[in-house]
């Protein structure tokens, strides 16, 4: 089984460390034997508000379709205010379009979750939070959420990050979630 792994996260900024740590993350989980779809900050912030007047119903559609087939998540999402920004939960609004599934929601996914934020205690509330939204939506986030306080340097102007403690929590993050999603799938087939 090749588990379909779908990467949210990202902010208004091209080159976020938000999306970089979901792009290591992401690798991570390539590396592991997943296929990884990326919906990164400019397609998020290209999505109307969910359900406003500006929402056609059309936009956001890849996003609700891709995670519809999903074996499992990642999600990052940076640190606002002590929680998750605005662009990241107007995506997860998205995911409405899946409550009349038969798989409702993230119902029978693995999500890893990944925090960004320059200070600690603003990781902590933002990995709360996404566990709490993942939880709501039926998801099995994995044991591992990357907490990751962001500095100058963390990352190459290749994108490689330079860290190896924040290196090590993402790698592990795009490992579990891949398990997770494996095992997951393993589980609902033979129940089937």
């Amino acid at each position: 089984m090749t588990p379909r792994i779908v990467a949210i996260g990202g902010t208004v900024s091209t080159g976020s460390t938000t999306e970089l740590t979901l792009r290591t993350a992401m690798a991570s989980a390539a590396a592991h034997g997943a296929e990884v779809q990326l919906f990164d900050g400019a397609y998020l912030a290209a999505l109307p508000h969910y359900r406003s007047s500006a929402h056609a119903g059309a936009e956001g559609s890849e996003l609700v379709e891709a995670v519809r087939h999903a074996d499992g998540l990642l999600l990052a999402a940076p640190g606002y205010h002590g929680t998750i920004s605005g662009l990241v939960k107007n995506a997860l609004d998205y995911l409405e379009d899946l409550s009349k599934d038969s798989r409702p929601y993230l119902d029978g996914r693995a999500v890893g979750l990944i925090a960004t934020a320059y200070g600690d205690q603003a990781t902590m509330s933002t990995m709360q939070t996404l566990r709490s939204i993942v939880h709501a939506l039926r998801g099995w986030p994995t044991p591992m959420g990357a907490t990751i306080r962001t500095f100058p340097g963390l990352f190459s102007v290749d994108g490689e990050c330079l860290d190896d403690r924040a290196r090590l929590q993402l790698e592990l993050v795009g490992q579990q979630v891949v398990h997770g999603a494996m095992s997951l799938s393993a589980m609902a087939k033979a129940g089937a």
